[in-house]
């Protein structure tokens, strides 16, 4: 179960700190995501969908246990928020 908030708390970060970045006027490098701004018009709703799709999927993962897989994407996740974090600072 740890695996899994694990997941959800950088899904919340990555949240925070995509929307802080979208304000300041950082591009989403995300293609997924930037094709949803386009087409909502609306940064917060299609980077909410998204993180929805995303928790749903890591509850999939979790409950057919490829925790694995989970621990996979928690890195790529962490090195996100990382990434999104620089990018605040120099903005």
């Amino acid at each position: 179960m740890a695996i899994l908030l694990v997941f959800l708390a950088l899904q919340f970060a990555d949240l925070g700190t995509t929307l802080v970045f979208l304000q300041r006027g950082v591009g989403e490098a995300n293609p997924l995501v930037a094709a949803l701004i386009r087409v909502s018009g609306q940064p917060a709703l299609a980077v909410l969908l998204v993180k929805a799709a995303g928790c749903l999927m890591a509850a999939y993962a979790w409950r057919s246990r490829r925790t694995r897989l989970l621990r996979h994407i928690n890195v790529f996740f962490a090195l996100c928020v990382a990434w999104n974090l620089l990018v605040i600072a120099s903005v």
